[in-house]
C-alpha cells in the first residue's frame, strides 16, 4: 500500500485500540484503522498522554512528527512511515503512524569488536556488562545516510538506534520524531559514523533541489510541510538556517562538545 492510501484509512477510519506499548516514555497505543474494508496498522500517540518536557512546548510533540513525515516526503526521501494529525481518535487529538514490522538485522546495533560486520561504520567504543569491549555501529548504506542528513535538518535530539528500523523488505523507517525541529542547537544521534566526511554529489543535489523549491522560503516549507504550519515561525525558519549551514559546509559535520552527542540510552 502507497503512502497516499495509507493516509488515507488513518484519515478517515475507524480506529481500534489493541493494546499499549508500554516501553514507551510517552503514551503509545497500538491500533488498527480501518476504512471501506481496508485496515492499516498503526501507532497512536494522544497529545494528552505526553510528560511535559522542560525544553519543548506541553502538546506539540505529536506534531513535531507528522512535520517530520512531511519533511522527508518534501525532499522526495521515503523515510519515515505515513503520519497523519487526527482530533477523533479515541483518546483525543494525537498523532497517527503506520506501523512498520522490523526486518532480521537492525540497522544499529551494540556488538563486541570481533562481531562488527565488515563495512559498518563504528560511532563509539565502551565497556559491555561484562567488562568485554564493545562498539556501537551501524550500516553503512545510502538511505541511513540521507536519514542522518534527515536528522541534521530537522534536529532531531532523540536517535536512538530503536529509532531506525529495516523492514522484511529491507525498506528504512525512521520513527520516533517528536523532539524535533527545537530552535535550539540540539542533535544527538546514533548515526554519526559519517561525521566530517564530504556530501556525495547526489546528497548535494538532493539538498540544493529541496532548497530551491519545497524549501525556497518559510511560507513554502510551510505549504510544502503542512505539519509545520503547526510550530513556531522561528522553528520553521530554523529548518532553512540548518539546511544553509548543511550545504554551506559541504560536509556531515561533527560534534562539537557543546551538547551531548550521543542519546541516553543509545539503544
Amino acid at each position: 500500500m502507497d503512502s497516499a492510501d495509507e493516509a488515507a484509512v488513518l484519515e478517515r477510519g475507524e480506529v481500534h485500540v489493541e493494546g499499549r506499548l508500554r516501553a514507551a516514555s510517552n503514551t503509545t497505543l497500538l491500533c488498527t484503522a480501518t476504512l471501506d474494508g481496508v485496515s492499516v496498522r498503526c501507532v497512536y500517540k494522544p497529545r494528552k498522554g505526553e510528560r511535559p518536557l522542560w525544553d519543548f512546548p506541553t502538546g506539540t510533540l505529536g506534531y513535531r512528527e507528522v512535520a517530520a513525515f512531511d519533511v522527508t516526503r518534501a525532499l522526495a526521501w521515503d523515510l519515515v512511515p505515513t503520519t497523519i494529525w487526527r482530533d477523533d481518535a479515541p483518546l483525543g487529538p494525537g498523532m497517527c503512524q503506520a506501523w512498520r514490522d522490523t526486518g532480521e538485522v537492525d540497522p544499529v546495533q551494540v556488538l563486541s569488536e570481533r562481531d562488527v560486520p565488515r563495512g559498518w561504520r563504528v560511532v563509539a567504543e565502551g565497556e559491555g556488562m561484562d567488562g568485554e569491549s564493545v562498539c556501537l555501529a551501524h550500516e553503512d548504506a545510502e538511505d541511513l545516510r540521507r536519514l542522518s542528513l534527515f536528522d541534521l535538518i530537522a534536529n532531531n535530539t532523540d536517535r536512538k538506534g530503536g529509532h531506525v528500523l529495516r523492514d522484511p523488505g529491507g525498506r528504512l523507517a525512521g520513527i520516533d520524531h517528536g523532539l524535533t525541529f527545537h530552535v535550539e542547537d540540539k542533535v544527538r544521534t546514533v548515526l554519526w559514523g559519517w561525521a566530517g566526511e564530504p556530501l556525495t554529489s547526489a546528497e548535494r543535489e538532493s539538498l540544493e533541489r529541496f532548497r530551491r523549491g519545497p524549501a525556497a522560503d518559510e511560507i513554502a516549507l510551510a505549504e510544502a510541510a503542512p505539519g509545520l504550519a503547526r510550530l513556531s515561525r522561528a522553528e520553521v525558519r530554523s529548518v532553512l538556517e540548518r539546511l544553509d549551514h548543511l550545504l554551506a559546509g559541504g560536509a556531515f559535520p561533527v560534534p562539537y562538545g557543546g551538547w551531548p552527542a550521543l542519546p541516553w540510552p543509545a539503544m
